[in-house]
């Protein structure tokens, strides 16, 4: 299955005819606006998904081609900012994350993702499971002494044989990324590695293959380029 995470930096209605060029099977969009509150081409569009945020103008999404069954999942966000949960196709767990500041000062961004993590742990294990999206985070900018940053949501997630597909596939460390996901505000000369795809150890696979978008072609876009990965099903 081909799954692809963007951060889309918002006005996704015009951005459509350009993720589609991926064809993949399911995208996890940040940034994008709800469908219900937006055009007619986006509402045809967006067939088969589930959207959350706290503006119709911004928020998280996720969109399935029509022949594949994506369900709700009914976990407790706790208020924590932005988490998406679905079942695919009665198989495995999918989680569209986007990490925001949620007016904390402690457990901002990837304090976000650990708070969520210690909540749901036992549900990622239940099945297979994908955790993907805009982690606005990096192994560079860990805090010392503090428990929920980076490298500990790494290795909390490892713990439970989940594990970044990007790194897994390129041998890359944490910290040390060659691809940049984001030039901030599209400038070349601020690279950083922040959106990731994280899923279970047991459907990755020697064909498993991550694909970071070129930011010559996706810069007009917006300042993440898409990351597109595939996964083994059972």
């Amino acid at each position: 299955m081909k799954i692809v995470t963007w951060n889309c930096n918002g006005a996704f209605r015009n951005k459509l005819q350009e993720i589609e060029k991926l064809d993949a099977d399911i995208y996890v969009i940040q940034e994008c606006e709800n469908p219900e509150h937006s055009t007619n081409e986006y509402k045809q569009w967006a067939k088969n998904y589930f959207w959350i945020g706290d503006s119709k103008h911004k928020g998280l999404g996720i969109f399935a081609k029509g022949a594949i069954d994506i369900q709700r999942l009914d976990w407790e966000d706790d208020g924590l900012q932005l988490f998406l949960p679905v079942i695919v196709n009665n198989s495995f767990n999918l989680v569209g994350v986007w990490t925001k500041h949620a007016n904390s000062h402690s457990f901002r961004y990837i304090g976000q993702l650990w708070k969520y993590l210690q909540l749901h742990k036992a549900k990622l294990t239940s099945r297979q499971t994908v955790l993907c999206g805009d982690l606005n985070s990096n192994k560079i900018w860990d805090v010392r002494h503090r428990i929920s940053n980076h490298s500990d949501v790494v290795r909390e997630l490892n713990e439970i044989d989940i594990v970044s597909i990007y790194h897994a596939v390129t041998g890359e460390e944490q910290g040390l990324e060659t691809a940049p996901t984001l030039y901030l505000q599209k400038n070349l000369q601020k690279p950083y590695h922040i959106d990731y795809a994280f899923s279970s150890k047991d459907i990755i696979n020697k064909n498993s293959t991550v694909t970071i978008g070129n930011h010559i072609e996706w810069l007009k876009f917006s300042d993440h380029v898409p990351v597109t990965f595939s996964i083994s099903c059972q």
